[in-house]
């Protein structure tokens, strides 16, 4: 008996690779699975062609249905990689306040080419990305109040550094996130962050 009914569990479904190889469905019923397959997964959220290709791989749809799908889905702009990295920018930045380096390593990690990327980046500028880092300073410093000076200069530049922000631009955040505060800052040095 096999583990799988031994363990009272079922046997794996056969992928659909696999039935087309067995010859159990044809190239076009493969094709239509695949579709629905691709259909699901944007009715659930947007994604970028590299994700939906590296899915539909990793659950076993043919690479010649998938390259089809694929093709007529970004040939009628359900899939669009531009339009995808622009509201991937514009939300990242605004709700969880990235800065367009976390950003663009998010971007790459999905697959979206490089030149798309760096139009995506270019809607937060230099400003955009000073501003948020100072809202989030004054937040971060804020929740710290109480605590020791270095522990909440140092949680807070690090925490914005995980949101991708050079450290030069964190320190200088968090010292005018202080210096609004009313504290001295006169002995920071941006060089000490």
């Amino acid at each position: 008996m096999d583990p799988a009914h031994r363990r009272g569990g079922r046997k794996p479904r056969r992928t659909v690779t696999e039935r087309l190889e067995a010859g159990e469905i044809t190239v076009y019923e493969a094709t239509e699975l695949t579709r629905e397959a691709v259909l699901n997964s944007l009715t659930a959220s947007a994604k970028s062609r590299h994700e939906l290709a590296q899915s539909l791989a990793r659950r076993g749809f043919p690479e010649s249905a998938a390259l089809t799908v694929l093709d007529r889905f970004e040939e009628v702009g359900l899939i669009d990689d531009a339009g995808y990295a622009d509201t991937l920018v514009r939300t990242r930045h605004a709700e969880r306040g990235l800065a367009r380096r976390a950003i663009g390593q998010e971007l790459r990690r999905r697959g979206i080419d490089d030149e798309v990327a760096a139009e995506a980046l270019a809607q937060v500028d230099d400003a955009d990305e000073q501003e948020s880092a100072a809202r989030l300073a004054e937040k971060l410093i804020a929740r710290s109040c109480g605590q020791a000076r270095e522990a909440r200069i140092r949680k807070a530049a690090s925490a914005l550094a995980r949101k991708g922000y050079s450290p030069g631009l964190a320190f200088a955040a968090v010292k005018n996130a202080l210096s609004a505060e009313g504290e001295e800052t006169n002995d920071l040095d941006i060089a000490d962050g």
